[in-house]
């Protein structure tokens, strides 16, 4: 796969317009920032295999109930000149984006996704709104502001107590806006990245959320040429809800590292970006020559902002099996708007996931309190009980033997639902 090239921005970018980009290739540094997560976290490592196969193969049709699903965001400002201190209508016209995109209803979506992709293309169905309560339920814009100093190093500590610590991440989705520069802790450069988020692996965790560049937030204010129709929150939420990049993780073609699990997404050994001047149909990085090439337009890309426009089917599968799965405590959230539900919804919302599995499993409940469960073999044996939280807390099973299993689930003394899962 093509290198990323990180270009340092010159010191002098603090204070000018912004209105030219550097001369940069599109830089996500989600890759980067996983590798991290899993190099320091081996159990969660070692549960990733499952999970990718229930976000990529799980029927979420048969389970989900409801429709569009609202996202509750906050937004965290950390600014080192006044010009970094985007204003209340740069963050909210990334809202606008956000829904226009996962929505399909990006007014540039005929004009840039050929028509031959176009049967591919599809509604996310996640809508974004900023939140009107805070966590402890008081009334909030959903944006807060910190003048951080000079020294501040976004990358590493937006989350710190020198950033802005995280609203409950699993109730809201967060994003800190800042100017990316410095180092991180394995001494590579910050400059030249636009943002990163992290993928399901990760829902939860003080650290779990979007971090992105200011000059590349938003539609309107002062942006780079190039990342101002907001698609960069786009692709880096595209992660959040347990989409990878076209290419997958190594961009090597045939291996499971070289694919993103979606069929509809043409395979190729890297990114295209926009320096690359694509024009349909390209085939300049497929793995196969075909007559419709890449789909170098997918958000999933590298592509400027002005070439790309579309999600696919597949990629709503991952999206979908996210929110019934490892993110499905967002619908418990009330933050921007209250949920509408009767009681047999709540409980046709609790899910088992990973499932089948080989390392754990986490109990979905979104709209019922579950607070125990119970695990018994298929003769009836109980062989586990175990005492959770939310969809974030995995329930251990990897030495369990090979077979079927039962769940019943417990809102204190009373049971509330009994499901079954397969250990491999």
């Amino acid at each position: 796969m093509r290198k990323l090239y990180f270009i340092l921005l010159a010191a002098a970018g603090f204070s000018v317009q912004a209105q030219q980009a550097p001369q940069i290739k599109r830089a996500c540094a989600t890759d980067r920032v996983m590798a991290n997560f899993f190099a320091k976290n081996p159990q969660a490592k070692a549960q990733e295999a499952d999970l990718r196969d229930f976000l990529i193969n799980n029927d979420y049709k048969a389970q989900k109930k409801k429709a569009v699903v609202t996202i509750p965001v906050v937004v965290h400002v950390l600014y080192k000149t006044a010009q970094q201190n985007i204003s209340d209508a740069q963050i909210l016209s990334q809202i606008t984006a956000l829904n226009e995109d996962f929505r399909k209803q990006n007014a540039d979506f005929s004009t840039v996704v050929p028509a031959a992709f176009q049967p591919n293309a599809a509604d996310l169905e996640l809508a974004f709104c900023m939140a009107t309560k805070d966590p402890n339920g008081n009334p909030t814009t959903g944006i807060e502001r910190k003048s951080v100093p000079q020294n501040f190093v976004l990358g590493n500590s937006y989350y710190t107590s020198s950033g802005f610590a995280a609203w409950d991440p699993t109730k809201y989705l967060n994003i800190w806006v800042g100017y990316f520069d410095g180092v991180d802790s394995n001494g590579d450069p910050w400059d030249g990245t636009l943002g990163f988020a992290y993928l399901p692996n990760a829902a939860g965790l003080s650290f779990d959320g979007l971090v992105i560049g200011c000059f590349n937030m938003g539609t309107v204010g002062s942006l780079w040429v190039g990342y101002d129709k907001g698609r960069t929150a786009t692709h880096e939420i595209g992660h959040y809800f347990g989409l990878n990049h076209i290419w997958g993780n190594t961009g090597v073609c045939g291996t499971t590292g070289g694919s993103d699990g979606c069929a509809d997404t043409p395979a190729t050994n890297g990114p295209y970006y926009e320096q690359d001047n694509p024009v349909f149909p390209d085939n300049q990085y497929t793995c196969t020559t075909t007559a419709n090439g890449a789909m170098f337009m997918n958000y999933m890309d590298y592509v400027a902002d002005y070439q790309m426009a579309m999600f696919t089917n597949d990629q709503k599968t991952i999206t979908s099996n996210t929110m019934i799965g490892p993110r499905a405590s967002l619908l418990n959230s009330n933050a921007c708007s209250l949920l509408s539900v009767n009681e047999t919804e709540k409980v046709e919302a609790i899910n088992i996931f990973p499932n089948p599995t080989t390392q754990y499993i986490s109990i979905a409940s979104p709209l019922t309190k579950i607070n125990e469960v119970e695990i018994f073999s298929s003769e009836g044996r109980l062989v586990k009980k175990a005492f959770i939280k939310n969809e974030t807390d995995k329930i251990d099973v990897k030495d369990f033997a090979t077979g079927v299993y039962y769940v019943r689930t417990y809102n204190g003394k009373d049971f509330v639902k009994s499901m079954k899962f397969i250990k491999k």
